[in-house]
């Protein structure tokens, strides 16, 4: 492991501050080294869940429908999380180049969602909305996949590649 991937998720706290913060973090269950948390992830698991129902129960297409994007701070804001205000805080102070990475997918990913609901929203045959369902599925998922290696601070995901397909 190297020294930055030990380091806690703001630029500017060293010492004992850094060592509270980074417990603090760690208790919320939100990465001290990366300063986002998983449970952002949910918002998008969710759609994906109902995208999956789709084929098997068209039906639950209406159910996707109701699916509305939220922003990191909005989902948290909106949440049960017992931590949101310090979840809030700890992205506003992840390192710029990490949380650009981050915001780039998740960006993506609410992109995807809101086409695809625009387009299910303007067809009415059933087969049309699992065509859609289950392309949004096989772009959603990884994108997924590659946010929580960001997340969990892990290597560059392979990002590049992913947003690429």
């Amino acid at each position: 492991m190297s020294s930055t991937a030990s380091q806690p998720a703001t630029r500017a706290q060293t010492g004992p501050e850094a060592a509270a913060w980074a417990d603090r973090l760690r208790v919320a269950n939100i990465n001290p080294r990366t300063g986002l948390a998983t449970d952002y992830l949910n918002h998008f698991n969710e759609a994906v869940m109902l995208l999956e129902m789709v084929p098997d129960m068209p039906e639950c297409a209406e159910d996707f429908l109701t699916w509305t994007p939220l922003s990191y701070a909005e989902h948290f804001t909106a949440s049960n999380f017992k931590a949101r205000d310090l979840a809030i805080e700890a992205y506003e102070k992840a390192e710029p180049s990490v949380r650009a990475q981050f915001d780039h997918i998740t960006d993506t990913m609410t992109s995807i969602l809101s086409a695809v609901g625009s387009a299910m929203r303007e067809v009415e045959k059933d087969t049309i909305r699992v065509r859609l369902a289950e392309q949004a599925t096989l772009w959603v998922k990884p994108l997924i996949a590659a946010c929580g290696g960001i997340i969990n601070g892990g290597a560059e995901a392979d990002v590049d590649t992913i947003m690429a397909n």
